[in-house]
């Protein structure tokens, strides 16, 4: 293998993975596929010769369905060693070290990996949230030391990030990405920070959520439905962090926090602690923001619908619509009649009033348009309307008006949901706040924007990347949504990137 000033910089060949737990054998089950020999090690006696025999299952039940051929499940098989002690490790080209995510436990074994393997070798910690530059510390040659963090299940989760320390050499940096599009998955480069890409990146849609529960905004299942629905995620955020698991996902909240030192856009939730307390952790659990039967959800009870206790209004008024006039088109779809919005007159025979909210709540529009608080409902005019309307009434909204509204959006085919006031409804402040930590990424130089949407993507599966998913709303409009929030909450939590604010004035893409 080549190398300058005894750094690894050539194709690798031989490795070895220590760790034979879930990710350990992942790991070497991916490395096999892209033909290289892989010893597997654990310092729990059997464990690595199990871990094989698990990764065999998987590759012949992969090809007993005709994924893959059964003479290429073999020979990987073939590729993959069980040895008992790390100094069969000698003459590898890289380890990747996959043992418990604990700081002094990882440094020991980069200072005992470094006793065995030659000079030209690459040692790579597959750490999720520790700092690799504090763990290449222990090591007399720091720049071979990098940080390659899979996902699991690792085979199926196509992205891997490449975390480059204090130290780390461009060589192995490179060595490493050129490695992970062998074994067929992207790659992303991330400076050593908190939480690297996905786990710095995925802060908004958990705390944000669990902000607006502790808010009463909406329940639970409200918040991860409007979520799933209006704005196109997989699951909600409650949903995932049962299947996470509360001991999993709060830490790490409460890690990226501590580590950025108590930056509040990335602050926890009382909430969570109490939970993780209380030991309602999710499926692991059978109990956690939902119930669990044989680890499936049980469905909660369907609230009462309000919807019959007023009918369609004669005339409803629609104010601050999208640029479409998506709403004036679901209130004519249903036969009532349009008010004029600009005609004071018509307004004052307005027996509903529904306002497009852009980061700001029902009560603050009520005032600032001089409109009757109990006729207006407030409505997000960006996400869901073709979908599931999400409605917003302040205080002094009178059941009457929330009545009618959600009577016309049902009848309109729509679903409906209705919230307590809340600045940007739900889908915006997640959304804004997404795209909001992704440009703070970007502007960090911590990675790359198309890294960051690529990362967000393929290891959080939210429908875009959030510097992409800022350009399709618009950065002008996340900036008015965060700047309307944060005028409105006087929370610090909500101030905009000035990467995001400066490209937003410009008129330029949060892509380049």
């Amino acid at each position: 293998m080549a190398s300058t000033g005894g750094v690894a910089r050539a194709r690798i060949e031989k490795a070895g993975v220590v760790g034979a737990g879930v990710m350990g054998s992942g790991i070497a089950e991916v490395l096999a596929a892209a033909g290289i020999h892989v010893m597997i090690v654990d310092d729990a006696p059997g464990k690595s010769a199990a871990a094989v025999q698990q990764i065999a299952s998987r590759q012949r039940a992969r090809a007993a369905a005709g994924k893959i051929s059964a003479d290429a499940a073999e020979e990987r098989l073939a590729r993959i060693e069980p040895v008992e002690a790390l100094d069969r490790l000698a003459g590898v080209d890289l380890v990747v070290e996959a043992i418990i995510e604990r700081i002094e436990p990882k440094r020991q074994l980069v200072e005992a990996l470094e006793k065995i393997v030659g000079p030209d070798a690459i040692i790579a910690t597959n750490t999720s949230s520790l700092s690799v530059t504090a763990i290449a510390s222990a090591a007399k040659r720091p720049q071979r030391v990098a940080g390659y963090h899979f996902f699991n299940p690792v085979p199926v989760m196509k992205l891997v990030e490449v975390i480059s320390g204090a130290h780390t050499a461009p060589e192995v940096e490179h060595a490493l990405v050129e490695l992970a599009s062998r074994f067929g998955h992207h790659p992303v480069v991330a400076a050593d920070t908190p939480g690297f890409i996905v786990n710095h990146a995925g802060r908004a849609f958990g705390t944000e959520a669990l902000a607006m529960l502790r808010e009463g905004v909406a329940s639970i299942g409200e918040i991860d439905a409007i979520l799933r629905d209006a704005a196109g995620f997989k699951m909600g955020p409650f949903e995932l962090m049962d299947l996470t698991g509360l001991d999993v996902s709060h830490p790490v909240m409460e890690s990226v926090y501590t580590q950025f030192y108590h930056d509040p856009r990335y602050r926890p939730s009382v909430i969570a602690a109490r939970r993780v307390a209380a030991g309602l952790l999710g499926r692991k659990t059978g109990r956690g923001f939902y119930a669990y039967e044989a680890n499936r959800q049980v469905a909660p009870p369907e609230p009462a619908s309000k919807a019959d206790v007023a009918g369609l209004p004669d005339c409803v008024a629609v104010l601050a619509d999208n640029d479409a006039g998506d709403m004036q088109k679901l209130v004519a779809s249903t036969g009532a009649a349009l008010c004029g919005a600009q005609d004071d007159n018509a307004l004052e025979q307005a027996g509903l009033i529904l306002v497009g909210l852009e980061g700001g709540d029902a009560a603050g529009a009520a005032i600032r348009l001089g409109l009757p608080p109990s006729l207006c409902v407030g409505f997000d005019p960006y996400f869901g309307l073709d979908r599931h309307v999400t409605l917003v009434a302040s205080s002094a909204t009178s059941e009457n008006a929330t009545s009618a509204a959600l009577a016309l959006v049902k009848g309109a085919g729509r679903k409906a949901t209705l919230v307590n006031d809340s600045c940007g409804a739900v889908c915006q402040r997640v959304v804004a706040m997404i795209v909001n930590i992704g440009s703070e990424i970007v502007e960090q130089k911590i990675a790359s924007a198309a890294d960051v949407d690529a990362a967000v993507r393929l290891g959080l599966g939210y429908p875009h990347g959030p510097l992409e998913w800022g350009n399709r709303l618009g950065p002008a409009r996340i900036l008015r949504i965060l700047d309307t929030v944060h005028d409105r909450t006087r929370d610090p939590r909500y101030r905009a990137s000035l990467w995001l604010r400066r490209r937003a004035e410009l008129g330029l893409s949060l892509e380049d």
